[in-house]
């Protein structure tokens, strides 16, 4: 298929740093965050947690260390992890030190925020001697009070400044291994801000729209407001703050990246919305189906649509494509060529058995390749520009 460059996004120049074994800008796959709701200190269920979001997919997982003795846990949740963990840092730069020594990746901490010039000192080499990256995380609800008292309100230009703040206090101690957010729960005011960082540095950037709500409304906001940025060519690792099951965030995350052509992992379900038409019942359908899929990590495309109108046409572009026909006989298609009929009572079962034969035989003949080429409705790869 033809490249189209109307859906080929031209991703910022960044330079690349490391979280864990994850790299994270300089062109590297837009990684996927989300943050445990556990209490830290509760090793065992903080654990479960990691890894029931590593079974999602997730690339690096935040863990919140407000005190000492989630410190001491962490280091038994970082053995125990399958990805690469984020000590949630605030103001204490004792706790840094402690996240770095028990083996976090990462530091998420605002450096100005924890005090003299000697306990940044301390941060930073804890930092290069563990081996962890930073992220400077600038929020619209907790700036300085000096750049507040200046600007009036949180605005994008106040925020820009916040963090270059920080990122010059981590120059200044030659380090440079870290990325930046600058996140708000506006819309407007996020992209703003975010907008701005781009222009002003070339440091990776950690996206997020925070505290965007619940399951439906916070993947709207998320949604919009990230799929300005990822549009626009900026973004080099996301979270989407849902106050829902912390699973759901990765889910959304992949499904955006998904959307964009930026990033593919398991089945793009393509279906109707049904209408008088349909030859079956599409939602149920479908519910069901991607729960039977939640399974499978192998990029494909999958067509299910109620009638003739568009099922044919949708079919020819994806892997595997199912559309309704009269009398309760329905039509499968196998890489965009009708291959044979189906009956209304075998669909789910049918269509997922297939599923997965088509994942291994992709899988058996991957040599090594990226997530983002296996579809067969491929899309333009997203570059660096």
């Amino acid at each position: 298929m033809s490249v189209r460059p109307y859906r080929d996004i031209q991703r910022r120049k960044s330079r690349q740093i490391h979280v864990g074994p994850v790299a994270v800008g300089g062109g590297a796959p837009i990684s996927v965050q989300s943050m445990t709701n556990t209490l830290t200190r509760d090793v065992k269920a903080t654990i479960e947690q990691v890894q029931a979001l590593a079974e999602a997919g997730v690339d690096i997982v935040r863990v919140s260390c407000p005190d000492e003795e989630s410190t001491r846990a962490l280091r038994e949740i970082v053995r125990a992890s399958p990805v690469p963990i984020v000590a949630d840092i605030h103001f204490h730069y004792k706790r840094a030190i402690e996240a770095a020594e028990a083996g976090a990746a990462c530091l998420r901490i605002n450096p100005g925020n924890i005090g003299s010039d000697e306990r940044v000192r301390a941060v930073v080499q804890a930092a290069k001697d563990n081996g962890c990256s930073m992220r400077i995380g600038v929020n619209a609800g907790s700036l300085e009070r000096d750049i507040l008292e200046r600007y009036g309100e949180p605005c994008p230009e106040a925020m820009v400044e916040s963090a270059l703040n920080h990122a010059r206090i981590l120059e200044e101690q030659d380090f440079f291994e870290f990325k930046i957010s600058c996140k708000a729960s506006d819309v407007f005011l996020a992209v703003a801000a975010y907008q701005g960082l781009a222009e002003a540095c070339d440091y990776p950037l950690h996206i997020g729209i925070t505290e965007a709500g619940g399951l439906r409304a916070g993947t709207i906001k998320s949604s919009i407001g990230l799929g300005m940025l990822l549009w626009s060519g900026i973004g080099d690792t996301l979270r989407v703050s849902l106050s829902a099951d912390p699973v759901e965030e990765v889910k959304v995350g992949f499904d955006m990246l998904k959307a964009l052509n930026l990033r593919h992992r398991g089945v793009n379900v393509i279906a109707c919305p049904s209408c008088a038409r349909q030859q079956f019942d599409v939602i149920r359908t479908v519910e069901v189906l991607e729960k039977r899929l939640s399974h499978i990590t192998t990029p494909m495309t999958v067509s299910v649509i109620g009638c003739v109108v568009n099922g044919p046409g949708e079919a020819r572009e994806t892997d595997i494509g199912f559309t309704g026909g009269g009398s309760g006989t329905h039509q499968v298609y196998i890489a965009g060529v009708a291959h044979h009929r189906l009956k209304d009572e075998d669909i789910v079962d049918h269509l997922v058995a297939l599923i997965e034969r088509k994942a291994a035989e992709i899988e058996a003949r991957a040599t090594g390749g990226d997530e983002a080429g296996a579809p067969r409705r491929r899309e333009p790869r997203a570059t660096a520009s």
